[in-house]
C-alpha cells in the first residue's frame, strides 16, 4: 500500500513546553486516520506542524515522497494538502461560492476564476450547500459554515485532507450528515486525518486511530485495539465498558 504521508519523530517545543515528543507514523493512501486525546494533548499542534504553520525542533515530514519539513502552508496547498480549522473563519463579505473559489484558485491546480467558479458549484452540491451559493458566507449558521470550510478545502483538490473537529458544535442530525460527507470524500480517493472528540463517531469512521497525551503518542491501532488499550482508557476514555459502546455499529 502506497504511503502518502510519513511523520518521523516530530518534536515541537514552545519555550519550556514540550508540545510534541517523537511522534511517528505512516499514513497509507486512502485511509481515514483518527487523531484523539485529551484537550492540550497536542493534536492541533501536530496538524500545524504537518501543515507548515510551525517548524518542528526535531523530525521530518515526508509527503508524496518529498521531504516537506518546514514547507509553508500555501506551498503545501499547491502540493495537495488541505485542511479545515477548528474555529471556522469564512470570508464573511464574500458569497459562499466565492469562498469556495478561493480554494480552487490557491489549491493544487491553480485555476483561474472561470474554472474555479465551476469547481465551486460542483463542490457546493457535493456538501449540500448549492442552494446557498449566492448568500454571503457570514449569513450561514454554524453547521453550514462547517460545510463551507470543508468545501473550500475540497475545491483545492487535495490528496490529503486534515479535518480539525468538523463535528464540534453540531446536533445529532448534522453530525450524521457530516459523517456521510467524510465517507464520500474517502470514496473519491482522498486520504483523511481527523481530530475529533466525539468518540463514537471517530471510532466508527476511522480505519486507524492514533492517541496523543501530553504530546506523546501513547497508542496507534485499529478502533477496537484503541478502545481496549489500558493506557488509552486511563488517559482518555476513563471507562473500559465504553469499548463495546464506542464500536457499536451505527
Amino acid at each position: 500500500m502506497t504511503v502518502l504521508l510519513s511523520v518521523q519523530g516530530l518534536t515541537k517545543q514552545f519555550g519550556g513546553l514540550q508540545a510534541l515528543t517523537q511522534v511517528t507514523f505512516d499514513l497509507p493512501q486512502g485511509q481515514i486516520l483518527g487523531l484523539i486525546g485529551p484537550n492540550g494533548a497536542g493534536k492541533t499542534t501536530l496538524f500545524n506542524v504537518i501543515n507548515g504553520v510551525y517548524h518542528p525542533e526535531v523530525g521530518r515530514i515526508i509527503f508524496r515522497d518529498k521531504d516537506v519539513t518546514g514547507t509553508k502552508s500555501y506551498d503545501l496547498a499547491h502540493m495537495g494538502m488541505a485542511r479545515t480549522h477548528q474555529i471556522v473563519r469564512p470570508l464573511n463579505e464574500l458569497t459562499v461560492r466565492e469562498n469556495v473559489m478561493v480554494g480552487a484558485c490557491f489549491g493544487r491546480e491553480n485555476h483561474n476564476l472561470s474554472k474555479a467558479a465551476g469547481i465551486a458549484d460542483e463542490v457546493l452540491e457535493f456538501v449540500g450547500l448549492d442552494s446557498r451559493a449566492d448568500q454571503l458566507a457570514g449569513s450561514l449558521n454554524v453547521a453550514q459554515k462547517k460545510r463551507l470550510e470543508m468545501a473550500r478545502a475540497l475545491a483545492a483538490h487535495p490528496y490529503l485532507l486534515l479535518l480539525d473537529e468538523v463535528l464540534a458544535g453540531l446536533n445529532p442530525s448534522e453530525i450524521d450528515g457530516m459523517i456521510q460527507i467524510v465517507r464520500k470524500i474517502r470514496e473519491q480517493g482522498i486520504t483523511i486525518i481527523m481530530i475529533e472528540h466525539l468518540m463514537k463517531a471517530v471510532m466508527n469512521i476511522s480505519d486507524r486511530i492514533i492517541v496523543l497525551d501530553y504530546g506523546e503518542q501513547i497508542a496507534d491501532g485499529t478502533p477496537r485495539e484503541i478502545a481496549n488499550n489500558p493506557r488509552v482508557i486511563e488517559a482518555y476514555l476513563g471507562n473500559s465498558s465504553l469499548a463495546d459502546q464506542l464500536l457499536e455499529e451505527e
